[in-house]
């Protein structure tokens, strides 16, 4: 790894954090850097999964009140995505990265389409607060096999899911939504380090810059709105599609 690399793994992973914590997003950023400086596709993408991790962590420990009033359910909805998770990393080492190489595209389009709606996929009208039902469980499972597949737009998706089969304060959703994609990086994360599928140097250049970039993210909200951060990683999304379809 160059100077350069580093220097460019650094940028990326500050700016994951600061859009993480205004508005998510981030893994577009630090997947996109691995592979500009080299890294296979599996390997980037696996590496993606351990700089966002601690960032999970942290969401999850801020919204450890509204988890701990929902902790039952929380429980169980928390095996279902770590069974799924389990399944996507495993999905991931099974393929070769020519293999992977071919579904980056898609991957990222659709990612970029769950990201550009997101604002739409939020409930607008929030109904009386019930258990996640049949549904609700079912398209929470298929969202944690994807989370521990790829990743991006995850959150959005979890959020989706919660939102329209569960209902309730939108906080209680969120802290929910934080827990499971904490609970599906970190099983996803055992798995990419035994297969040995983690570019460890670089993970270590960009997981103090996105806690950097994190924290700074909150001085970030309070001036550059949100629509403004939400249009630069749509961008930076459609460029990566743009470029791995072609390339391809």
């Amino acid at each position: 790894m160059s100077i350069v690399d580093a220097a460019i793994l650094f940028v990326a992973g500050f700016l994951s954090g600061v859009v993480n914590a205004i508005a998510g997003g981030g893994t577009f950023l630090t997947f996109g850097a691995m592979t500009l400086t080299g890294l296979p596709p599996i390997v980037a993408n696996a590496t993606s999964s351990i700089t966002q991790f601690p960032g999970y962590v942290t969401s999850a420990l801020a919204y450890r009140r509204e988890i701990r009033s929902d902790w039952k359910e929380a429980l169980v909805v928390g095996a279902l995505s770590l069974v799924g998770g389990l399944a996507g990393a495993l999905l991931l080492l099974s393929m070769s990265n020519p293999g992977f190489r071919a579904l980056v595209p898609w991957l990222l389009l659709g990612a970029t389409a769950v990201f550009a709606a997101g604002p739409l996929l939020k409930p607008k009208h929030l109904h009386a607060e019930q258990p996640l039902g049949p549904l609700g469980l079912v398209g929470q499972f298929a969202t944690s096999i994807y989370g521990g597949f790829f990743g991006a737009g995850m959150g959005i998706m979890t959020l989706a899911v919660l939102g329209l089969s569960k209902g309730g304060d939108y906080h209680r959703l969120n802290a929910l939504k934080n827990f499971l994609a904490m609970v599906i990086a970190a099983v996803a994360i055992v798995i990419f380090a035994s297969g040995k599928v983690v570019g460890w140097p670089q993970a270590a250049v960009m997981i103090p810059a996105g806690a950097i970039g994190g924290y700074s993210g909150v001085w970030v909200a309070r001036r550059v709105p949100q629509t403004v951060i939400r249009a630069l990683v749509v961008a930076v999304g459609a460029l990566l599609t743009v470029y791995y379809f072609v390339s391809g």
